[in-house]
């Protein structure tokens, strides 16, 4: 089986980022944005997991069985983020009584 070996400066240019999209994490949650911090810092997670995956999981330099696993690990997440969504935006909702 053959392996790719990455550059030592790919490692640390992606080290690099992930520092920075830290420190954007942490100056982001002290401006205040309302309902936006929440987005701001999922969107700043998704990136930081891709750069992760990518890179240091070498997903980018495997075939495509990898990448079909990988999608459907993506898929599968969403549908349980969507069924907790579901849950807890109906939360408030009062009970039926069935009257």
């Amino acid at each position: 089986m053959t392996s790719h070996i990455a550059p030592v400066k790919l490692y640390l240019t992606v080290f690099i980022a992930l520092l920075v999209l830290l420190a954007v994490t942490v100056a982001a949650s002290y401006v205040p944005l309302g309902r936006f911090n929440v987005v701001i810092g999922l969107m700043i997670a998704i990136t930081k997991t891709f750069l992760v995956m990518l890179f240091f999981m070498h997903v980018s330099y495997s075939g495509r069985l990898v990448w079909v696993y990988v999608g459907v690990g993506f898929f599968w997440l969403a549908i349980l983020l969507a069924l907790t969504m579901a849950d807890f935006l109906t939360r408030w909702w009062p009970p039926f009584l069935g009257r």
